[in-house]
């Protein structure tokens, strides 16, 4: 079974083996309670074959903890945390050990605020602890908890993490997704255990970039992921389509964050899977994957803005640039990826891009990962490049070359 934990130093995730862990979520919130465990294995494998590895889940599906799941069992024994119901949770067990066999994280939502008259200061501790010990030996389980974002808020999450740690002898990291609010920084950063900060913007994702950047900026420093934006598909009105989800991806990985991918179909009619499960936004965020991780020391992402020298753009027009930190080796190559919205056009600081005495640069189609080789490309200086004509969106990629 996979397992995963903070770097030391604090900017991105490792593996069991301490090998660099790129994370790309997928919000799958209802996996335990509206899906059948042939479904839910399913849903789990064709995520993987498109390249996600962490999914999150509500232990006791989305709302109070009432609503049955899809055998008719519902958590709790007459709607009481004190009592959990075996039968439910046999379900459970049974998908979070496909997860296991399969490679996949589970961050699994223990509390939210919805449930607040139910899961309350007298027994959130104990129920917290039951859970914990139903799992200490289920290592690619991460926990959280989904407050609204306010102080007030702190001391159940407090209650909550101690009884997590007295179940599972705190084998497992533990988290925090503020539901609603922009990010769990804003009031518990600096909780001990806090391991890393999550983000939800919902629709509002024009905020993506500035969300992720002060979350990258605070001290401790911490991971942070933008766990929850605009759903693909129809959400409060508004459509997001495979464009928008491709945006808040790389608004997200190259803020210096990580990112989860959400359909709104996933919750509103998790039994109809087999209609969204391919869709096009799903697709093009295992292209994301692929770019970022063929990157040389991709862990390594440095945020910055500062290679756009002309043509940033602003809101939903947004271009984010980011760059490898520098590489002592000998031989090594340094790069600079920037995404364009639209038919942008950008003047880059080529010097700073690339950091070597010779430059390469490609279009990469973010869509389908193709490069195209761009010419004549200096490795000082400033340099303008514009969007092939066409694209919605595009990923400009320099590298430093070893070429005489």
């Amino acid at each position: 079974m996979a397992a995963i934990c903070v770097s030391d130093n604090g900017r991105y995730f490792v593996d069991e083996n301490g090998k660099p862990f790129f994370f790309l979520g997928d919000t799958e919130w209802e996996l335990f309670c509206m899906m059948a465990a042939e479904d839910a294995e399913a849903v789990l494998k064709r995520r993987k074959e498109q390249g996600f590895n962490v999914f999150l889940v509500m232990v006791t599906g989305v709302g109070d903890g009432s609503k049955p799941n899809a055998a008719g069992q519902t958590p709790w024994v007459n709607h009481d945390p004190g009592h959990p119901n075996e039968a439910y949770f046999r379900n459970a067990d049974a998908v979070v050990d496909m997860a296991g066999k399969l490679g996949m994280i589970l961050i699994l939502g223990v509390y939210h605020q919805v449930q607040r008259s139910v899961i309350t200061m007298h027994n959130a501790r104990g129920y917290a602890r039951w859970l914990g010990e139903r799992y200490p030996d289920a290592p690619h389980i991460i926990w959280c908890t989904y407050p609204e974002a306010k102080p007030e808020y702190v001391p159940i999450l407090r209650e909550v993490a101690a009884g997590l740690r007295e179940g599972d002898g705190g084998a497992h990291t533990i988290t925090c997704h503020p539901d609603p609010s922009v990010a769990s920084s804003s009031f518990c950063h600096e909780e001990e255990w806090l391991a890393f900060n999550m983000i939800q913007t919902c629709i509002d994702y024009e905020r993506v970039h500035e969300t992720v950047s002060a979350d990258y900026a605070r001290t401790p420093v911490k991971p942070t992921i933008m766990a929850e934006g605009g759903y693909e598909g129809v959400e409060f009105g508004k459509t997001q389509t495979a464009l928008e989800i491709r945006k808040q991806a790389y608004w997200s990985y190259l803020s210096g964050g990580y990112h989860c991918y959400g359909h709104n179909d996933a919750w509103t009619s998790p039994r109809t899977w087999q209609a969204w499960m391919d869709s096009e936004g799903a697709r093009h965020l295992g292209v994301c994957r692929a770019v970022l991780t063929g990157l040389p020391r991709w862990w390594s992402l440095v945020p910055d803005q500062s290679l756009i020298a002309a043509g940033e753009g602003a809101g939903l027009a947004l271009n984010v640039a980011a760059r490898s930190a520098p590489d002592r080796e000998a031989g090594g190559r340094n790069w600079a990826l920037v995404y364009l919205t639209g038919g942008a056009k950008v003047s880059i600081a080529m010097e700073r891009a690339c950091g070597g005495p010779k430059a390469e640069a490609h279009w990469i189609a973010p869509t389908t990962g193709k490069r195209t080789r761009i010419a004549d490309v200096p490795a000082a200086g400033l340099h303008s490049f514009a969007a092939p004509t066409g694209w919605d969106d595009a990923l400009l990629l320099i590298e430093s070359s070893r070429g005489k």
